[in-house]
């Protein structure tokens, strides 16, 4: 007679859950001053009655339009997204975000060496080049014939995006998102896709803000590293 034994084995699985860093985003503003930025503001340098264009105002960092100038932090950033939240709450008109900033007072004796990523209402997305370059596809369309492009005065250095409809109306906030990652930059508007860069000859630096004319009120400058530039607004 044979004997058979059954033999019970019992397996455990430990599932071990991975350790996940998450990109540890942080505000670069605290609602209460300037802490973390500096102000580069040329008519401050001569004029005892020149004020000081950027100011913090009901929890909202502000630039009042004028006397014109830069808003720069003091830190160096790259490979990062940057959302933005902001509004012209009275006349519409301009202001921008400068990526990659570096040398002051590099283009007309006021802007900073930098990409400008635009906010002028109407054309939010186009790219200017600041004492550096970028390329885009289709070049020549979006920003004029090759023999004019240039990276100092008088130079073709506008790149226009691609979508100029994609802004609020005056007085609603606008949703700006930047990606950058190396030598490349990616910007939408809204959720909408409205310029991709790269080749830039510059990859990292500091973030400015633009007192150019109008006033400009932020809610949001929320900065993430990041390590791509992603397909979609993240």
């Amino acid at each position: 007679m044979k004997k058979f034994f059954g033999v019970t084995v019992i397996i455990v699985v430990f599932l071990i859950k991975p350790a996940v860093t998450a990109a540890q985003s942080k505000s670069l503003f605290n609602g209460k001053d300037l802490a973390g930025w500096h102000v580069d503001v040329p008519a401050m340098d001569t004029d005892k009655a020149a004020i000081n264009p950027f100011i913090i105002r009901n929890g909202l960092l502000v630039s009042l339009g004028t006397p014109g100038g830069h808003l720069i932090t003091d830190a160096v950033y790259q490979n990062f997204r940057l959302k933005v939240e902001y509004r012209f709450a009275g006349i519409p008109g301009n202001c921008g975000v400068l990526v990659f900033a570096s040398t002051p007072r590099a283009l007309y004796k006021m802007f900073p060496k930098s990409i400008e990523v635009q906010m002028q209402h109407g054309d939010a997305g186009d790219f200017w080049c600041i004492v550096e370059d970028i390329a885009v596809p289709d070049m020549e369309k979006r920003r004029g014939p090759k023999a004019d492009w240039g990276i100092t005065e008088g130079k073709g250095r506008r790149i226009k995006n691609l979508t100029d409809s994609s802004e609020k109306p005056v007085g609603e906030w606008n949703k700006m998102t930047i990606e950058c990652v190396n030598n490349s930059i990616k910007v939408w508007v809204n959720g909408d896709l409205v310029n991709y860069g790269f080749n830039c000859t510059a990859g990292k630096g500091n973030i400015a803000l633009q007192a150019e004319g109008s006033e400009v009120e932020f809610r949001k400058l929320e900065l993430t590293p990041i390590k791509k530039i992603g397909d979609k607004e993240q």
